[in-house]
Parts: C-alpha cells; structure tokens; sequence
C-alpha cells in the first residue's frame, strides 16, 4: 500500500483552518481521488512534541492511502491543481509531501 503524507509544519504567525481542512477540503479530495484510486484518508490535529509543553513540530498531517504509486501520480496528474489550488483557502504555511510503500 502506499501513503502519501502532507505536512503543515508548525510556522509562528501562520494559519491554518482545521474545520475548512475536514470538511469542505476532504470533501474537494475525496470527489476527485476517490474514482482515481484513494482508498481512504486520515487527518490529524497536532498537539505537542514529546515534550508536552513545546508546540507539535506540524500543526496538521494528513495520510491519503492508494494501491500503487502509479495511482497516486495519475491521480495528482489529473486533479493536483484543484487540490494544491484549494490550499490556500485554509493555510499560508507551504506543506511538505512524502510517499511511502506501508511495510506492515
């Protein structure tokens, strides 16, 4: 399986919009990966680093799960620019992307 990873690190003076994010951005993601291969998505919300009282490293994380890299890169071909183009609406902090091959 694979996961594609977007972080939003955790910038001093920026934004970010956790109900924009889960709701009508998960929305937009899901009706345009969903036919092109996500098999589903995660979001989380950071807390804290493992010191509780320092900021978490991301303000938020998001997983998107697909069978193959092939499907990721087509769907992102396809649809990237409607997703990266909704960013905006709830952040001005520039995520970081990972893709990975899930090992267990």
């Amino acid at each position: 399986m694979i996961k594609v990873t977007v972080l939003y690190p955790n910038e001093e003076g920026k934004k970010f919009d956790h109900g924009y994010w889960t709701t009508t951005h998960l929305n937009l993601v899901q009706s345009l990966l969903g036919p092109a291969g996500l098999l589903k998505g995660e979001m989380e919300k950071g807390v804290s680093s493992a010191d509780p009282n320092a900021p978490a490293p991301y303000i938020a994380v998001g997983h998107l799960y697909f069978n193959t890299a092939d499907e990721v890169h087509e769907a992102f071909k396809t649809h990237g620019g409607a997703v990266m183009g909704d960013i905006a609406n709830y952040t001005d902090i520039k995520p970081q992307f990972q893709i990975s091959e899930t090992l267990l």
